[in-house]
């Protein structure tokens, strides 16, 4: 596996490798990797062939008071996991290389971003499609990889993609748990034990909403305050930003009487964790 830090040179390589018949994969992380992000990887590598992991941690996706200083990172530990599974390539970039400049260049998806974490986070959307549509002209994949546990960001990648003709693929793959059923996130290691069994109550509360949608409930309002009842119930929740019945291409909100697919999204604060999770439920569970 080749760590390359410089812009110019991961293109080379990409571009060396598409010379050579290669299909190139393309997972972009911001690092501290967990098995959700290496059962990205495992696809990229068995799909295609030629793959490329970044690990930037991005300053323009982070607001105000954000945890961007103390967002975990570990990159030997991450090095030594993607040499295991065989990566090609290490994108490991500087600030200086992807912001060399005072950049004027906004990427915007509105109606797709503004719902969601869209109302909490107002500017982090932005940030991440610019950064995205950055990594994506150095690395010129065929296929990116993404994780439904941000499906709201992928969505919005793949909006953005079809919109400005990029020539890739966006591939959403299922979330990874954990065996009690949380949801795998860098920022689980913000948790105590204690808030560790109260993150559970995302996933619990999906089950209970997702349980009532397939016995035949076809009520949005009364779907999102089962959800939200479950997660509620813990004192060590400490807020709740949002629980949405959503339809899953549009992320608009559904209406009574529902229709499937949907998608059951939440946002919840556990100690110093922010987590998101949600369930796509079609008519067959």
């Amino acid at each position: 596996m080749e760590q390359i830090c410089l812009t110019s040179t991961a293109r080379q390589r990409s571009r060396e490798a598409r010379r050579n018949g290669k299909r190139i994969g393309f997972v972009p992380t911001m690092g501290y990797l967990h098995e959700g992000h290496l059962s990205l990887v495992r696809t990229a590598i068995r799909q295609t062939d030629f793959c490329v992991v970044s690990v930037y941690v991005n300053p323009t996706q982070f607001g105000q008071g954000e945890d961007l200083a103390s967002y975990p990172r570990d990159l030997e530990k991450d090095r030594c996991l993607l040499e295991a599974e065989g990566v090609d390539i290490l994108f490991t970039p500087t600030d200086d290389q992807m912001y060399p400049g005072m950049d004027q260049t906004r990427v915007f998806v509105p109606k797709l971003a503004n719902g969601l974490c869209g109302a909490f986070r107002p500017t982090h959307f932005e940030g991440v499609c610019r950064i995205v549509a950055k990594l994506f002209h150095v690395v010129e994949p065929d296929v990116a990889y993404f994780g439904q546990k941000d499906y709201q960001q992928a969505a919005i990648l793949r909006k953005m993609a079809q919109d400005l003709l990029m020539p890739v693929e966006i591939c959403i793959l299922p979330t990874i748990r954990d065996n009690d059923g949380l949801a795998m996130s860098s920022r689980n290691i913000y948790l105590d034990p204690l808030e560790r069994q109260a993150a559970l109550s995302l996933h619990q509360g999906l089950q209970q909403g997702k349980g009532l949608v397939m016995r035949g409930e076809n009520s949005p309002s009364r779907i999102e305050a089962a959800v939200r009842e479950v997660i509620e119930s813990n004192p060590l929740v400490q807020s709740v930003d949002y629980v949405a019945v959503v339809d899953p291409d549009g992320l608009q909100p559904c209406f009574f009487p529902l229709r499937l697919p949907i998608l059951i999204a939440v946002a919840a604060h556990v100690g110093k964790a922010r987590l998101i999770d949600n369930v796509y439920v079609t008519g067959d569970g």
